[in-house]
């Protein structure tokens, strides 16, 4: 919340021991030239840059104060992450849910549990919930038609990964 939610909007996650997923939609260029404050007759390519660069160091915050507290709570020194974050375009809606799905299966592919309703570090069921969230809840249920469709894609969506094996985007 400290560093991302000023710059994005958060629509899935699930962390998992080993690695985590977010799915976040970057905030339109109004909001951030507000955020950032700059001013709308500035040169747009110069902002665009700079917003550019701000939001890239909003993550280096996130991910640099994240490691200097799980450093202090192990006793322990040195990076926690091997490389840079992964990030993909979501191009469509279809590939939007997808995703989606895809990150909330993840704990069921690495073996954690069997059922991903279970795994209690996913959106998966607070989006179902109607505790308040950062997360981006109506947005999410829209693309599925409401909560029955996101709860169907869910399932279809984790049985044909199943029988097909396909493990990554």
């Amino acid at each position: 919340d400290k560093y991302i939610s000023s710059v994005a909007d958060l629509y899935s996650y699930c962390m998992l021991p080993n690695h985590f997923h977010f799915l976040i939609k970057i905030k339109k260029m109004d909001e951030l030239m507000g955020f950032f404050n700059f001013s709308k007759v500035q040169n747009f390519g110069k902002v665009k840059n700079e917003i550019e660069k701000k939001i890239s160091k909003q993550f280096s915050n996130l991910f640099s104060s994240y490691t200097q507290s799980f450093n202090k709570v192990y006793q322990r020194k040195g990076s926690l992450f091997m490389k840079n974050f992964k990030r993909k375009e979501i191009t469509s809606d279809i590939y939007l849910t997808t995703v989606i799905s895809y990150i909330h299966r993840n704990p069921v592919h690495h073996g954690f549990v069997a059922n991903l309703e279970v795994w209690q570090y996913s959106s998966y069921n607070l989006l179902l919930s109607n505790e308040k969230t950062k997360l981006k809840r109506k947005e999410v249920m829209d693309l599925f038609s409401g909560i029955n469709g996101f709860i169907e894609f869910h399932k279809l969506h984790i049985e044909k990964l199943n029988n097909q094996n396909i493990l990554e985007f």
